[in-house]
């Protein structure tokens, strides 16, 4: 586990933007999203280049999983870095939508 996993984040919706955003050390990692009905797509994640390295991708799609589930929305995970994170932690499968198939 990385230094930056044992540390307490919080997770920001920008809804204007279409996006959540974790903000460390001044930089700014995102999630961009849709939502139509009671499903949202996670569409595209990007982690700037300082905090590359540190797990702060695994960080930002924990968070957004769980905000997702909170909100008792489907998810459809369109990025391939949200799908590659469920597959190794399948107990997020719980919230994918139900024509939503992610192979191990």
């Amino acid at each position: 586990m990385s230094k930056e996993e044992n540390k307490s984040y919080t997770l920001t919706d920008n809804p204007d933007r279409k996006q959540f955003e974790l903000v460390i050390d001044g930089h700014t990692a995102r999630i961009e999203y849709m939502i139509m009905s009671n499903k949202i797509f996670l569409t595209h994640t990007e982690v700037p280049a300082e905090l590359e390295g540190k797990g702060v991708g695994s960080i930002i799609v924990k968070l957004a999983l769980e905000e997702v589930e909170r909100r008792g929305l489907k998810l459809i995970p369109l990025c391939p870095f949200v799908g590659k994170y469920i597959t190794k932690h399948p107990e997020w499968k719980r919230i994918l939508a139900e024509d939503v198939n992610i192979k191990q």
